[in-house]
């Protein structure tokens, strides 16, 4: 996993997978935010699989996908939601981490 750190407390990731959940945890992540829709490319691991794993690990997972750069409102108002109520770290990701950073900055 290829997590960035914007602050001290999100930071963001090119796609992960179910075992990257393991190292996210011992970075003290609480909450996984996936902007990254289902499908994109084949060798994508569904947002499904990641938010079971997740789950399991005791972690919060918020799907916001993002088609691009474009987001809306309600999209900034999830994330902000997300961060807010998380008890930790959170990491975002998409395919490369680029959304997800945009999201953040409209966020602040």
């Amino acid at each position: 996993m290829q997590a960035q750190f914007l602050t001290e407390n999100f930071a963001v990731s090119p796609q992960i997978s179910v075992a990257d959940l393991e190292q996210a945890k011992e970075l003290g992540v609480s909450t996984i935010v996936c902007n990254r829709p289902d499908g994109e490319t084949p060798d994508q691991t569904p947002a499904q699989d990641i938010a079971q794993a997740a789950e399991a690990a005791g972690m919060d997972f918020h799907f916001i996908p993002m088609m691009g750069a474009a987001f809306t409102q309600k999209d900034v108002d999830r994330l902000r939601e997300a961060m807010n109520k998380a008890s930790g770290k959170v990491l975002a990701y998409c395919r490369s981490g680029n959304r997800s950073s945009i999201l953040w900055q409209a966020s602040q």
